[in-house]
């Protein structure tokens, strides 16, 4: 551990102590006291390199901030950011966390499957767009997340710790700190984080597999990615679960998270995501398909992809939590089209 936690490690307060910075009315932000040791490991380092490490909920700028801001005290004094330490120093903080100014909160929609303390569980419906940017600086899931819960403007990315692309549904797991922020960050990088999607494809599979090929920006079209050997590790397990006569619904399991990674992975083995506009290719329909299908294959403007299942270790309670989402009404209707075209022979 990079510090030994003397009293409960973050307090938010709702008044500032003598000779604190007290913010202007109607703050954004809230304070936040630390107490801490730190211990014999960080002896040697810098002091916000060292800060860093003991609280790593925090970025080291924002730590640079509270430090030359005269917020933190080392042994009732005060240190440079590049001052060393020993190691065994006693660190006070009382500082005020302040809030993120650029994205504002937005009162829409959403659909909340779990909330406590710490997390909330998002069910993403399609064309909802996760962070602002450009062309989309505004009703985006993260203004949405600020006008459900304000005190998420503290929060990095107002607690988003994934992302789902604009036309892909399902859950999406918010943190509610910054600590269970950083928790589930690490445990995301580490691959503790269970994330199974359903997919429509177009084509018929045998089976199901592994496509363990590295996926980078592409080269000339740079609003699509592709498989490229100087990529980064990507790696999606997928399953089939049920077959049509020129079609299959798989289960995808990601251990990697690159951008537009099973979308990808799916077109790369010739089995694209039915109406993927980047990677889906024509429109294809098997021959004599029943009118019902031609409708919802012709009428299904987004990717058929759903994150239906997260799995996790709570990042306060440690306990193992996992949630379903259903199908979206488009998806429903695609599959009962589908099924009433019949199987493969």
């Amino acid at each position: 551990m990079a510090s030994r936690r003397v009293n409960p490690p973050s307090i938010a307060n709702s008044a500032a102590s003598p000779g604190a910075r007290v913010p202007t009315a109607d703050p954004a932000g809230e304070f936040r006291t630390h107490l801490l040791e730190l211990t014999a490991d960080l002896g040697g380092l810098r002091f916000d390199q060292a800060l860093a490490r003991a609280l790593p909920q925090y970025s080291r700028a924002r730590l640079q901030g509270w430090i030359e801001a005269g917020e933190v005290e080392v042994d009732g004094r005060k240190l440079r950011a590049k001052d060393k330490v020993l190691g065994g120093e006693r660190v006070r903080i009382h500082a005020w966390l302040e809030a993120d100014p650029q994205v504002k909160p937005e009162t829409l929609p959403l659909e909340v499957l779990f909330k406590d303390r710490a997390l909330f569980v998002i069910n993403k419906p399609a064309g909802l767009v996760v962070h602002p940017g450009a062309g989309n600086a505004r009703h985006t899931l993260q203004n949405a997340l600020l006008g459900l819960d304000p005190k998420l403007a503290v929060v990095p990315r107002a607690g988003i710790v994934h992302r789902l692309d604009k036309d892909t549904s399902g859950l999406l797991v918010v943190a509610r700190t910054p600590e269970s922020h950083t928790a589930l960050v690490a445990a995301l990088a580490q691959r503790e984080i269970s994330r199974h999607y359903l997919a429509v494809c177009t084509g018929v599979m045998t089976a199901g597999g592994t496509v363990d090929e590295p996926i980078g920006r592409h080269r000339s079209l740079r609003t699509r990615m592709a498989v490229r050997a100087d990529g980064k590790p990507a790696v999606t397990h997928y399953r089939v679960l049920q077959r049509f006569r020129g079609h299959t619904l798989v289960r995808a399991e990601l251990e990697t998270g690159r951008t537009h990674q099973i979308r990808v992975h799916l077109a790369q083995i010739g089995f694209p995501v039915v109406g993927d506009p980047l990677y889906g290719g024509r429109r294809r329909l098997p021959a004599g398909s029943t009118p019902g299908l031609v409708a919802e294959l012709n009428g299904f403007r987004r990717q058929a992809l759903h994150a239906a299942h997260l799995a996790l270790e709570h990042p306060t309670t440690g306990r193992a939590v996992e949630w379903e989402a259903p199908l979206p009404e488009d998806m429903t209707r695609l599959l009962a089209a589908l099924e009433a075209d019949g199987r493969p022979s």
